[in-house]
């Protein structure tokens, strides 16, 4: 098992001793607390339940507060499952950093990309655009979108406007540059999906290419 929660902080850049610049997404993750454990003789599967983030205890239900105290854990503000293999043991209130991670390991991020609102076909799908002559009535349209007389209608499906982005995103095959386990920061090469504080999944790449 190798997956932590974390907050993306921004990217900037480091530099290595022979002084070449790599872009980096700096990620504040963890440390996760162990909220609940699931097995396969009780759940039907193996997993744990972990929380991230510290939670006022005005914005929890009752069912929640007594699920954190059950565990005896801190009210968290996120709760998440992760798959475990058997006979990998946890413990409810055990933590979990990114000592997991070392530079060097190859992972997978998981993330919400950043919401673009209501856009036209051209921006959404790459239409080309009409022509911008004064005579023109469709400059920026999606053009036909069905023909005449028959089908007579819009097939189900077909590309045009509408809402663009806060899709889940999954980037493959990032490379961890840095693990800061003092102060919970996992340096990861290149961008991240998702704005500025938002939540992200980091778990060992499941398609990792070997030599």
């Amino acid at each position: 098992m190798k997956s932590i929660l974390g907050k993306k902080i921004g990217m900037t850049q480091i530099f290595d001793e022979d002084g070449i610049v790599t872009p980096v997404t700096v990620v504040q993750a963890g440390p996760l607390v162990v909220t609940q454990v699931k097995t396969t003789e009780k759940d039907g599967y193996n997993a744990i339940q972990v929380g991230y983030g510290e939670e006022k205890e005005k914005h929890l239900t009752k069912p929640l507060k007594g699920h954190f105290h059950k565990a005896n854990v801190a009210y968290k503000k996120t709760l998440r499952e992760i798959r475990v293999d058997e006979g990998e043991t946890f413990e409810p209130g055990q933590e979990i950093t990114v000592s997991l991670f070392a530079a060097g390991d190859v992972v997978d991020v998981i993330g919400t990309s950043k919401g673009k609102g209501t856009q036209g076909a051209i921006r959404r799908w790459n239409y080309g655009r009409g022509p911008m002559g004064h005579g023109s009535k469709s400059h920026r349209v999606g053009g036909a979108r069905a023909a005449g007389s028959y089908p007579a209608r819009v097939f189900p499906g077909t590309k045009g406007s509408g809402k663009m982005g806060h899709d889940r995103v999954t980037v493959q095959n990032l490379t961890v540059v840095r693990v800061d386990e003092e102060n919970n920061m996992i340096l990861i090469k290149g961008a991240l999906p998702g704005p500025k504080g938002s939540l992200v999944t980091i778990r060992a790449a499941k398609k990792a290419r070997t030599k």
